[in-house]
């Protein structure tokens, strides 16, 4: 059972805010994987909407989000990794909104 909390919070990741929404939607219980999935929305739905706004901004915005999409990768290879190890890692600002956003939910 271990294993696969583990592995569901790992795929809170895997499709960014898609897999996110998914997971929030259908677990109910394991607050683990549903605060994977909520950091999950919150991160990789933000970087979206960053990548898409910078995408509109010509040369100076094009650039950033060239930087941002290799950091994007980075952290999703860390926190799938994180996840996948059963460690309920928070981002700074982002972990503790996650939190606050599950504790609504309830």
């Amino acid at each position: 059972m271990e294993n696969s909390k583990n592995l569901f919070g790992a795929l809170a990741y895997f499709l960014g805010p898609i897999t996110g929404i998914i997971l929030l939607t259908t677990e109910k219980k394991d607050r683990f994987v549903r605060f994977h999935a909520m950091q999950s929305l919150f991160v990789f739905g933000g970087l979206f909407v960053a990548n898409m706004i910078l995408a509109l901004i010509p040369i100076l915005g094009w650039m950033i989000g060239m930087l941002l999409s290799p950091a994007a990768l980075i952290l999703w290879v860390f926190l799938m990794w994180k996840a996948w190890s059963g460690e309920e890692y928070k981002l700074p600002y982002v972990g503790e909104m996650a939190e606050k956003q599950l504790a609504k939910m309830s």
